[in-house]
């Protein structure tokens, strides 16, 4: 029989729950019993105090035979009388000595002995002199013995007590931090093996489905390890691991269905791209032949070299869309990006305007493992859209910067140039899409050049302005990532 981990977590939170409120309850009751230790301390030590003041009282009088003295004593024996009356009644079940009963009635017996010595007075005024006299003071000889032991053993009696009483108090605080101890101990042992529990049963479990997750997000649809716990998440597994299955499927499904939609686009952009110089050509051909007689070799030869043109833009067209569909050996090696830069500008110096001015800053520590004739075809056709997008001249500026401690080095081509309408942005990378209107390029350009920066693991974007120039950044893996990785 398997258990959910909702019942898991219930056991194990109300287990800890009921510990901590055990020994909550037990540190509470130690509490409580020291309280009424110290008030019963308290309380005792007032009634040994008392007594003290009796006694001194009727010393005293036994001294001086001063009858204030006596009537002090005796007030001071009722006090301690009250003051015991009440630790029985309050504290009674939490003394050291239980039979306080006892000590109760040793001191009414104190207090009656001083009471009778105030009669033995007014007996002894009255009395004549001669053998009554005699006997009447052999009495109270004997009732003053009695009144001294009776106090003697009354304070030796309560000072014992108060000892046994200190001594319990001083076990009970000791008692009190080793409860303490235990109680943190069993707390933390508790607390320890509950988080084992969370760690092997929730935390480890999640974390393999956040991976899982990671994965999917980044493209490897690879199924989740399966977990043998019996509860939530062994099902939670199994039905990602469905969701990702069934994932699988589709995106295939979705991969067959781009490939299909995309072929379509390309026959449509193939079939439109090559209709116009096919019908220049067909036409020129055409007035070639009935002007075939005619003896205007330059209006002939003019035709021929339009057709020319028209053949040379049909194979561009055809080169542009190999190079789009090509999968060659992908060869990246190390090199400096500078010397990248500078080869690739030396390639199309010819074909720069005497009215742009090229702006060129690149750091010479830049190093990255590139493939560089395919990154020489993204610079040119990124620097040639930037030269054709400024007809009436302007400013090119390629750069480079490298953040310390970033994995990934950017460059950027910028033109000051017509830029670009917002609603076109987004179509810019896709195939035969072009905003040039003067039959120049195939609209593959960009395409090609955004699956190469696919190909080295990087990521290109795009800023425009209308009228405001436009600004291609690309970011790649710098050399030590590459190393590393």
């Amino acid at each position: 029989m398997t258990i959910s981990i909702r019942k898991k977590i219930a056991v194990s939170f109300t287990l800890f729950i009921l510990v901590s409120t055990l020994i909550w309850f037990l540190n509470y009751y130690k509490y409580q019993l020291i309280t009424e230790k110290l008030q019963i301390i308290e309380k005792k030590d007032q009634v040994l105090n008392m007594i003290l003041e009796a006694r001194r009282f009727e010393k005293n009088y036994f001294l001086f035979h001063n009858a204030e003295d006596l009537d002090q004593s005796i007030d001071y024996v009722k006090l301690a009388e009250a003051r015991l009356k009440e630790v029985i009644t309050v504290h009674g079940r939490y003394t050291v000595e239980r039979d306080l009963e006892k000590r109760h009635q040793a001191l009414l017996d104190y207090l009656a002995a001083l009471q009778t010595i105030t009669g033995n007075q007014g007996a002894h005024r009255l009395s004549s002199a001669g053998a009554a006299d005699i006997r009447t003071g052999g009495m109270v000889q004997q009732q003053n013995g009695r009144i001294r032991d009776l106090g003697r053993l009354l304070t030796n009696d309560f000072e014992s007590i108060l000892n046994r009483e200190r001594r319990l108090v001083i076990q009970l605080v000791h008692e009190s931090g080793y409860y303490l101890y235990v109680a943190l101990a069993a707390i933390f042992v508790l607390t320890f093996g509950i988080a084992i529990f969370m760690y092997f049963n929730i935390n480890k479990p999640l974390e393999s489905i956040e991976t899982a997750i990671r994965k999917i997000a980044s493209g490897t649809y690879a199924g989740i390890p399966a977990i043998s716990s019996g509860d939530v998440f062994e099902s939670l597994v199994t039905s990602l691991n469905h969701m990702i299955h069934e994932l699988n499927r589709r995106n295939e499904q979705l991969v067959q269905n781009e490939k299909l939609a995309s072929l379509g686009t390309l026959t449509s952009g193939v079939a439109h791209e090559l209709n116009n110089p096919l019908n220049n050509i067909s036409t020129s051909v055409q007035i070639l032949l009935e002007e075939l007689d005619d003896d205007n070799m330059a209006f002939k030869r003019e035709l021929l070299e339009e057709t020319e043109k028209q053949i040379d833009r049909a194979r561009d067209i055809v080169k542009a869309l190999l190079e789009f569909s090509r999968k060659g050996a992908f060869n990246p090696k190390p090199i400096q990006f500078k010397e990248l830069i500078a080869r690739t500008i030396q390639m199309i110096k010819g074909d720069l305007p005497a009215n742009v001015d090229l702006e060129i800053d690149i750091p010479e520590h830049i190093q990255a493992d590139l493939d560089a004739q395919r990154m020489q075809q993204v610079l040119i056709n990124l620097i040639q859209n930037g030269l054709q997008a400024m007809a009436d001249g302007g400013i090119l500026k390629i750069s480079a910067e490298q953040p310390e401690g970033e994995k990934t080095f950017c460059f950027r081509i910028s033109d000051s140039g017509k830029g670009i309408e917002k609603d076109a942005l987004g179509k810019i990378f896709d195939p035969f899409f072009t905003t040039k209107t003067d039959g120049r390029g195939s609209g593959l350009g960009l395409s090609i050049s955004h699956g190469i920066i696919e190909q080295h693991k990087g990521r290109i974007s795009v800023e425009s302005r209308p009228g405001e120039g436009t600004t291609f950044t690309v970011c790649l893996p710098n050399r030590q990532t590459s190393e590393t990785g």
